[in-house]
């Protein structure tokens, strides 16, 4: 049976590779806004590009670092899963508008148990101790930094 020319391309593509490339243009594509578009400051008094261009230059930095490490590694083929990513992305939109219209603790919980149907165990009482780790989280954004988030 022939190989599509999709799964022929991705077959030549190594994984470990490609990760750090995503991380990089990932880094890229936060960072550069940042330092264009908003002032950065000094440490003693930032600007709001100040933390955005932390982050991404941080995360550059594990992307390359990535990169370098592909290249001394035995290279493994990349597999897209398109049923995985639509799990993942339905999992997103699920917590986004259960966030809107419901709450956000619900909203949570159910990206967690949703988004781990994408895996290859499943695991209910994980996806619990996922939730509550992520709950916590989010009562501490909202009582320790003020943000404004509809948790119930």
């Amino acid at each position: 049976m022939r190989e599509s020319l999709t799964g022929r391309i991705f077959s030549m593509i190594d994984r470990n590779l490609a990760r750090g490339i995503f991380v990089v243009l990932l880094a890229l594509l936060f960072g550069v806004p940042a330092v264009l578009h908003y002032p950065i400051g000094n440490f003693a008094r930032g600007g709001p590009g100040l933390f955005p261009t932390m982050v991404s230059g941080i995360l550059g930095v594990i992307g390359l670092s990535m990169i370098i490490r592909s290249r001394f590694t035995r290279p493994e083929r990349l597999e897209i899963n398109l049923k995985n990513i639509g799990i993942i992305i339905a999992s997103l939109v699920v917590f986004a508008l259960v966030s809107e219209h419901l709450n956000m603790i619900a909203g949570i919980v159910l990206m967690v148990f949703i988004a781990a149907l994408a895996g290859t165990n499943y695991s209910w009482w994980r996806n619990v101790k996922v939730s509550a780790m992520l709950v916590i989280f989010a009562f501490g954004f909202q009582r320790l930094l003020g943000l404004n988030l509809p948790l119930y």
